[in-house]
């Protein structure tokens, strides 16, 4: 299929003809509704469109809703910029000073169906843009009437995708190809896909983008980089989104030749000042710096003996005069082999609460560790109420199997989401933390790492493409399902079939807990390979650090397994308010699925199973590795209704996940078998291969 020339075309050849579906066109497939009796209900409602604003991203939410019309109602729908006829859409842009303007915000819109015309209303041309796309998602997913009307504003203020993409064109753990960015064409040569990439995040309502990795150079700071970042905030300004760099924190030195990178040095702070300033020239609306600083040997202020906040809030002055924002990333954790990782970010930052400049936001991960499988929420949510918080989830799947594995990432999102902190009383879950209900944050960010790339279908595995979309609507509305958001995704991407609809949604709703089972059951963590976090190894002894090991985590021995997280062991309980502690206080009452986050456990305990954590443990790896089996063959079942390059390519990526489910199951059932030195239990068949055997078939997942 040829790359397509422009927004206009793009939409206007959207329909499918012959050609099988490669997966470029996501989830905004306007091809023509199939049933003729719902076309012409829609129709009926949807036969002209009166737009009057000439603003950019006005233009944009116009000819994205005419040109989906008429791929989905399969006829045109003319434009007119004044007039009414029956069966018009109006997109409106409210005067300041109307009562709904305060009530709808910065990005919200309020769609009002009546008397023969339906009026998306907004306060801002970006809330205009979203109401499009609502609109749109309403008559994809065939949608009831009444379904269509009332008010939709985000809960968070900055929806945002960090791409950890790289100047030479590499992405740091990213599995879907190379960069999108094209640096060394770019300012002069701008590749369509950068605008197909800037209306799917639009329309799921992503605002803020970092083009650049966190692990970042200077050179993006340079006169060479400045244009090609100008570039690409040019072609993402149209769909609402703002542009923000990671930075390198020693820049000064590197760039600016000085002695000293130091935040309270008066140099340093001029050369910021001066380098923001010159940033701004190129991008008037520039967006901020994320900084990963003092975290993996990155640079930052502890080296010259100031904290966090010294750092963070010298680059704050800086963009002060800007209205710029600096979000500084709470992942760090030191070397200590005795210490206790979980602890250390909320070590460092809780005692900071109340020192940062109020255009810095501290961006912490959803878990303590590492975007684990499966974590707890981290202790720093609900621990500073002075300072906002910003969630930083992982689209990209770097420790869920990359993208040879389907794994559905909303559980996992709303997993933590939906997790009670206590920090103001019962009811004060994670999500209520990050949109500033719980604190009133006056900033508020959610965030995500990207998995998008340089392949055709843009995520490799075409099924991860549900990840974008799912991150995209929680930042927008944390209260969305993942039921939802599932039947959503695959009514707009792959087929309307009820049948298949439905075993689809469960296939992905069921994905998330099924890895887990095959590679990290019962609270488990951080067992995967060193280097490029691929496969089992449990057995990894040494490393550059001591908390780059498994060992340092599982702390099997031939007493039990897990990590002691009670007074009696690191004590990272107590970072959390008693009513979160207490659930998971007592192994005899802890859930299975947090059992070896919190307590090392013997193997002969009874579980709440009913049966000993040798076998609980054996038996879930097993369990994991044949629901991969049966995900198969549910999806072997939607054949006749989804695109045959989509059905064969999901169908050789199942087959590869078996394969490396029984890797997971063989290599850690064998390892923690020398430890707990008990048989399988019955029913079960042994692994045909050694311990030894796994051991090979690994090393080569680690070459590099």
């Amino acid at each position: 299929m040829p790359r397509f020339l422009g927004l206009v075309l793009f939409l206007l050849i959207s329909a499918p003809a012959a050609n099988a579906d490669d997966g470029y066109r996501l989830w905004l497939k306007y091809d023509l509704i199939s049933n003729p009796a719902l076309r012409k209900e829609y129709a009926s409602i949807a036969r002209f469109i009166t737009c009057s604003e000439n603003d950019p991203v006005s233009k944009t939410a116009c000819l994205e809703l005419q040109a989906g019309l008429q791929g989905l109602l399969g006829k045109p729908v003319p434009v007119q910029s004044s007039g009414f006829k029956p069966g018009t859409i109006e997109l409106v842009l409210l005067p300041k000073g109307t009562p709904d303007t305060d009530n709808l915000g910065k990005d919200g819109f309020k769609i009002q169906p009546g008397r023969g015309r339906t009026a998306i209303l907004a306060a801002h041309p970006s809330g205009l843009l979203y109401g499009a796309f609502e609109f749109l998602r309403y008559l994809q997913t065939e949608g009831k009437p009444g379904e269509l009307s009332g008010v939709r504003r985000p809960r968070v203020q900055l929806r945002m995708l960090n791409h950890w993409d790289n100047p030479l064109g590499t992405i740091e753990r990213g599995y879907a190809g190379a960069s999108l960015w094209k640096w060394y064409e770019l300012p002069e040569t701008i590749d369509p896909r950068y605008r197909d990439y800037a209306r799917a995040n639009a329309s799921i309502g992503i605002n803020a983008v970092v083009l650049n990795n966190v692990n970042a150079s200077a050179r993006f700071l340079t006169p060479e980089y400045l244009p090609k970042v100008k570039a690409l905030a040019d072609v993402l300004r149209p769909y609402g989104i703002k542009v923000f760099l990671s930075i390198n924190f020693a820049s000064p030195k590197t760039l600016g030749k000085l002695k000293t990178s130091d935040p309270l040095d008066p140099q340093v702070r001029a050369w910021w000042q001066e380098k923001v300033r010159e940033v701004y020239s190129y991008v008037p609306d520039f967006g901020g710096f994320l900084v990963k600083a003092n975290s993996e040997g990155e640079p930052g202020p502890q080296e010259h003996g100031r904290t966090h906040a010294d750092g963070a809030n010298m680059l704050a002055e800086a963009f002060r005069p800007h209205g710029g924002l600096v979000i500084w990333r709470a992942f760090v954790y030191g070397p200590d082999p005795k210490g206790d990782r979980f602890k250390e970010a909320y070590q460092e930052f809780k005692p900071l609460d109340g020192q940062f400049a109020p255009n810095v936001i501290v961006q912490v991960k959803n878990g303590p560790i590492d975007f684990q499988p499966r974590e707890p929420f981290h202790p720093l949510f609900g621990a500073m109420p002075k300072t906002p918080l910003a969630m930083e989830f992982q689209i990209t799947q770097e420790y869920l199997g990359f993208s040879t594995n389907l794994v559905f990432l909303a559980p996992l999102f709303k997993e933590c989401l939906d997790s009670d902190t206590y920090a103001r009383g019962k009811g004060s879950t994670v999500a209520r933390v990050i949109d500033g209900s719980v604190h009133d944050y006056p900033v508020t960010v959610m965030a995500g790492v990207a998995n998008t790339g340089s392949d055709r279908n843009w995520t490799w595995h075409s099924m991860s493409q549900a990840n974008w979309y799912a991150f995209g609507r929680l930042a927008w509305d944390h209260q969305l399902s993942s039921a939802r958001i599932a039947e959503e995704w695959a009514r707009m991407t792959l087929t309307q079939d009820p049948s298949a609809v439905a075993t689809i949604k469960d296939i992905l709703l069921g994905s998330r807990e099924t890895y887990v089972r095959f590679t990290t059951p019962m609270g488990l963590h951080h067992i995967m390979g060193q280097g490029i976090h691929f496969g089992p190894e449990p057995w990894l002894a040494r490393s550059a650090r001591p908390d780059w090991t498994s060992i340092y985590y599982h702390r099997a021995d031939t007493v039990g397994l897990g990590f002691d997280r009670t007074p009696q062991g690191s004590n990272a309980l107590s970072l959390y308010a008693p009513e979160t502690q207490q659930p998971w206080s007592d192994p005899n009452s802890c859930a299975l699925p947090y059992l070896l986050w919190f307590h090392h456990v013997p193997w002969d305990k009874p579980l709440s199973s009913g049966r000993t954590l040798w076998d609980e443990l054996c038996l879930q790896y097993y369990a994991g590795t044949d629901e991969v089996a049966a995900m198969q063959a549910r999806w072997e079942t939607v054949q006749p209704h989804v695109d045959p390059e989509w059905f064969a390519d999901v169908r050789g990526r199942l087959a590869v996940q078996h394969r490396e489910a029984l890797h997971w199951r063989d290599a850690c059932v064998l390892y923690f078998q020398t430890f707990s030195r008990k048989p399988l239990p019955p029913g079960l068949n042994p692994p045909k291969r050694t311990l030894e055997e796994m051991k090979r078939i690994v090393e080569i997942y680690q070459l590099r």
